[in-house]
């Protein structure tokens, strides 16, 4: 699929200088989109030193949660300075796996897409505690170690990253993990004097195009129902945006 770079206006907010750093958003399952923005990343970077950050959400509602998974695991042996976030959705399965009966809900958000991948069956008539019991036996131990390993944030330049936000007025350092990875509204319409003092990247929040508020800026193009998965390439005080969609 071809990609689509797009100047991006907002304050002169840097990378370190010599880094360069692309930022994803959620990949929801779509291993094949996946694929595919790696490869334009890797045609857009042309060999130069660069830095994968990826926002969260690799699992649920698309059909290859576990190839996803599978992918990043490589990724994180192939290129070790690969920043992974946790987001709201790889928590709910994290849950899950623990108190099953009381994160039922992980089913109706696209965790049952998840079980059918690791080939967990007739999901809609089993009991949570033998659903949980059976993810437990299929997945595989470098992918539970991956994902009980991801991060809240991250911080390099004068950027910070993150899947869903921040709460307003709240230092970065003190923020809740439960902020961090479910906060839409209240984050996106934080007035100026409750903005962190960093350029926000983050996802979790679908939007039509990858939106550059100039104090934040979103990635989350709806993978799943769109075709889109888009990245942010961040150089100097440049941003831009990568994608395997059509804008």
């Amino acid at each position: 699929m071809l990609g689509k770079l797009f100047g991006a206006k907002g304050p002169a907010a840097a990378m370190p200088d010599g880094e360069r750093a692309y930022a994803i958003g959620d990949i929801h399952g779509c291993a094949g989109l996946l694929d595919d923005l790696l490869a334009l990343i890797d045609k857009d970077d042309g060999g130069a030193r660069s830095r994968l950050i990826l926002l969260g959400d690799y699992v649920d509602r698309g059909g290859d949660s576990r190839t996803v998974i599978d992918r990043l695991v490589a990724l994180s042996a192939a290129r070790p300075d690969t920043i992974f976030l946790k987001g709201n959705h790889e928590q709910a399965m994290l849950d899950f796996l623990d108190q099953p009966e009381l994160n039922e809900e992980w089913l109706h958000w696209g965790g049952d897409k998840t079980l059918e991948s690791y080939g967990v069956e007739d999901i809609w008539r089993r009991h949570p505690g033998d659903l949980a019991r059976d993810l437990a036996e299929a997945l595989p131990a470098a992918h539970r170690a991956f994902i009980g390993a991801l991060d809240l944030w991250r911080l390099c330049g004068d950027y910070a990253f993150v899947h869903a936000g921040f709460k307003p007025g709240v230092p970065i350092d003190d923020q809740r993990a439960e902020d961090c990875l479910w906060i839409r509204g209240e984050f996106h319409n934080a007035a100026p004097e409750q903005r962190p003092d960093k350029v926000v990247i983050h996802g979790h929040h679908p939007v039509k195009k990858p939106l550059d508020a100039g104090w934040r800026v979103d990635v989350d193009t709806g993978a799943v129902w769109s075709d889109a998965l888009t990245a942010v390439a961040l150089e100097g005080t440049t941003r831009r945006f990568i994608s395997t969609g059509r804008f």
